[in-house]
This record gives C-alpha cells, sequence and structure tokens, in this order.
C-alpha cells in the first residue's frame, strides 16, 4: 500500500486523516500542498478517480466560486495547479485510488 495525504497544516480533516492511518499503523507520505503543491499528473489521476474535476474544488473561498464559472475542465485544472489551495482537502491517494475529504470507510476497504 502506498499511500500519499496531499493537504494543508491547518486543515482539521487533514489532521483526522492523518490520526486515522498512524492508528492504524499505516505507513504515509503527507506532501503539504501550500509547500509543494501537487503534479498534473497526479491531479488528473485523483480527477480521473474521484468522478470529474467538480469533486476536487473547494467550497471555500472566492477562487473557488470562480473555478465554477470556468466552461472547460481544463482550464479548471490549470487555475488548480496555479493554486493549489483551491482543492478540497484532504486528497488520499493508493495507487490508482483516491478520495477526497475525509473517508475511513472507503480507506478502511484499502487495508
Amino acid at each position: 500500500m502506498n499511500i500519499q495525504i496531499f493537504g494543508v497544516s491547518k486543515c482539521f480533516d487533514t489532521k483526522k486523516a492523518e490520526r486515522w492511518f498512524k492508528e492504524r499503523r499505516i505507513r504515509y507520505q503527507r506532501i503539504d500542498l501550500k509547500q509543494t503543491g501537487i503534479s498534473r499528473g497526479e491531479l488528473t489521476s485523483v480527477i480521473r478517480a474521484v468522478g470529474g474535476v467538480d469533486a476536487v474544488v473547494s467550497e471555500k473561498g472566492d477562487g473557488a466560486a470562480l473555478l465554477r464559472y470556468l466552461a472547460y475542465d481544463e482550464d479548471k485544472v490549470e487555475k488548480l495547479l496555479e493554486d493549489p489551495l483551491l482543492l478540497k482537502t484532504p486528497i488520499v491517494r493508493n495507487g490508482k485510488q483516491a478520495t477526497v475529504g475525509y473517508c475511513p470507510e472507503i480507506w478502511a476497504q484499502w487495508t
């Protein structure tokens, strides 16, 4: 199992996700979106796994509201790559599988 948790340090759901994996002694890699961001390949893989670009967009903030009005998914992806803080967190990846938000019931199926 190769778990990656994308998030920001001030996000409570990201902290809960990290705690969930720690309590089960499952190793994971933490990626801070504020410092590192997310690559185009990783973002594309997550979008494919969760069912579309709209599923990864945060509902909070002015930038997220602007993203909803962009017509093309490719434009939304470009904007998310420019500003990864517009992503809903945590994003948890396990190979080609991924979740957005706090989803322990799905993570339990991975183990």
